[in-house]
């Protein structure tokens, strides 16, 4: 039996960000296409996580990466249209239980950019 994780996100001027909360994630799978996110895993103890998300707009898959960490999967996707606010991150107009907006990272955008290119290039390191 899959069941969805529970998934983080936040809005960027270049990038959208997920965050799948699942602790110590095994076979990790994410899959980024234009528009739509397919992400799976299972945990330790072996449950089934899946999530697909019809994304709200266009992204660039190919400038786009997820980190695993033992406590999420984050996935950082580059917008097609920077700088273009995006009010949700689903195409459709409804909330899944499993997606809640992630307060601690959504902030204005003015004067972010270095703060977020800071981010990307330390995810890039890794």
């Amino acid at each position: 039996p899959r069941q969805p994780a529970k998934t983080l996100w936040y809005d960027r001027p270049r990038y959208v960000y997920l965050e799948f909360c699942v602790e110590d994630s095994t076979d990790v799978k994410v899959v980024i296409e234009d528009q739509r996110l397919v992400f799976s895993c299972k945990n330790a103890d072996g449950m089934e996580f899946y999530n697909e998300i019809n994304l709200y707009a266009r992204v660039n898959s190919k400038d786009s990466r997820e980190k695993r960490s033992d406590r999420s999967i984050t996935c950082f996707m580059r917008k097609w249209k920077e700088k273009v606010a995006w009010p949700r991150i689903t195409k459709e107009n409804i909330k899944p239980a499993w997606l809640s907006v992630d307060f601690d990272n959504w902030r204005d955008w003015e004067g972010d950019e270095e703060v977020e290119r800071a981010m990307v290039e330390q995810y890039a390191e890794v």
